[in-house]
């Protein structure tokens, strides 16, 4: 945070003679009985208590002004929620009243805040993008329909490891397990592999992280509104430069597909491309190219990095806790076979694989503060008011390490899910990952689908051990904050014929 502070000096005067301005233009009205929270430094307020790891840091305030707290970030009224009961309040009880998002400046850029479904307020685009997920993406029907696409996909990875296991080569864990879900994305969706192991996925997986970072970050722009035309961190300059790329991608699939659609004779794909082109031509949903781009982004960014990235944590802690590896592989040698190939018709008879990621979403959640929401009245939370236009986070990373929640939670033991009707689906609030409401991540079915195939494949067919000179007392298990969490140093693996 040393940085901002340089740039709060830079713009204090400034900015504090425009705060004051705006400041005297409207009536000031603060509800009685907010909840508690540290006192906050003038103009900057608690800005500086986020830290490099806002989610640990809300997590330690937490633990001295309890489960709901105030922040004022900036000019932002934050309220932290940092326990189920009163994340089922926010995600459940008061869903009509906390379903909208307060929008981070970087999201802006290409105007995504007005095109991409998890931005969007409830409104009849939202209900239409919504409906585009559910018919040509993420239907059960239609994920079942590509099963085997994804099964293919699968199969590529252990034969890709299987060849670095008989070279002795260690394996980037996280970039493969990055490449296999891009790859079953844009076949799903192009019907072609948008990178392949002579072609390292690294430059890619590179420019997601960098989007979930850019948006991740604290920005200056979203606690002092008179900052957003300077954009000082040039964290949406960068987002927009991303993005950028990203549409190039998309721009050059989508010509070439249109080129072939007008070819006479051409043959479709039938696959999602088609698919929403079909809409586009017939305008029937008010579809145009720039809607499907923006679609595009938000399934390609979340659905790549969230199983790769959740993949990577559940090996790391496989790998620091040989006992539980063991019971899983067993578990799957005895149902499937040993290293024999698995299919998503398996994942219900492997309850220890579902516990594995089960535990590894609740020590790592993907979206450790979710998508932040806004509160559109004061309204009753835990007793205290949360006052109209604040802020609302939930912060999963500290429910899922709540000592009152569960028994020894810092430490990996799947075990405490075996037996139990928890789930993911964001109806049982120690646990939610995928948030909840009608908010909730729509990519959670095809998301839970590839994490079990991937990691039960890999250890079904493959015994492990950590790249030459590291042991599992030495490991780096810190992360890195983004939009979503990444292992700070990525995991290098070996793979042994099984």
């Amino acid at each position: 945070m040393d940085y901002l502070v340089l740039l709060l000096c830079l713009h204090l005067l400034w900015g504090l003679i425009q705060a004051l301005s705006f400041v005297g233009t409207r009536v000031q009205r603060t509800p009685s009985n907010l909840p508690p929270g540290r006192r906050p430094l003038p103009l900057i307020g608690n800005l500086l208590e986020l830290g490099k790891l806002p989610h640990k840091s809300l997590a330690r305030l937490a633990r001295t002004y309890g489960p709901i707290m105030k922040l004022q970030l900036g000019f932002v009224t934050t309220v932290v929620i940092s326990s189920p009961a009163l994340a089922k309040e926010i995600l459940r009880t008061h869903d009509a009243i906390f379903v909208s998002r307060t929008i981070p400046d970087t999201i802006t850029a290409h105007n995504h805040d007005q095109l991409g479904l998890p931005w969007l307020p409830i409104s009849p685009l939202f209900r239409k993008l919504r409906k585009m997920y559910n018919s040509h993406l993420l239907s059960n029907t239609k994920l079942d329909s590509n099963q085997q696409l994804r099964s293919m996909k699968v199969e590529e990875l252990v034969c890709y490891v299987r060849r670095c296991a008989h070279s002795g080569d260690a394996i980037d864990i996280g970039e493969a397990a990055f490449r296999t879900s891009l790859n079953s994305l844009s076949n799903t969706v192009f019907s072609l592999d948008m990178t392949c192991p002579s072609n390292s996925a690294k430059e890619l997986k590179e420019l997601v992280w960098q989007i979930m970072a850019e948006v991740g970050k604290p920005n200056l722009a979203d606690y002092f509104p008179v900052l957003k035309k300077t954009d000082p961190q040039g964290l949406k300059r960068r987002t927009e430069l991303c993005f950028g790329e990203m549409f190039d991608i998309f721009d050059v699939l989508i010509k070439k597909r249109w080129q072939l659609r007008m070819q006479s004779g051409s043959v479709t794909s039938n696959d999602v491309l088609d698919a929403l082109l079909d809409v586009v031509e017939e305008k029937s949903e008010d579809m145009d190219i720039s809607l499907v781009k923006h679609l595009l982004l938000d399934f390609f960014v979340a659905g790549t990095e969230t199983t790769s990235s959740t993949l990577e944590w559940a090996m790391a802690e496989l790998l620091c806790n040989s006992e539980k590896l063991s019971r899983a592989q067993t578990e799957l040698h005895e149902v499937i076979g040993k290293g024999n190939r698995m299919e998503e018709v398996d994942i219900p008879r492997l309850p220890y694989l579902q516990a594995i990621v089960k535990e590894t979403f609740r020590l790592h959640p993907p979206f450790p503060l979710l998508l932040p929401r806004k509160s559109e009245a004061d309204t009753q939370v835990g007793g205290f008011t949360i006052p109209k236009g604040a802020q609302v986070l939930i912060n999963a990373w500290a429910i899922g390490r709540d000592p009152s929640i569960w028994v020894n939670p810092n430490e990996f033991v799947p075990e405490r899910f075996l037996g139990s009707d928890i789930d993911l689906r964001g109806s049982n609030f120690e646990l939610v990952p995928f948030g909840g409401g009608r908010r909730s991540c729509p990519g959670l079915p095809l998301a839970t689908r590839m994490l079990h195939l991937k990691l039960g494949s890999l250890i079904n067919a493959f015994n492990w051990r950590l790249e030459d000179g590291v042991t599992p007392e030495t490991m780096n298990m810190e992360d890195k904050f983004g939009v979503s969490v990444q292992r700070a140093q990525p995991l290098k693996v070996v793979a042994l014929p099984a």
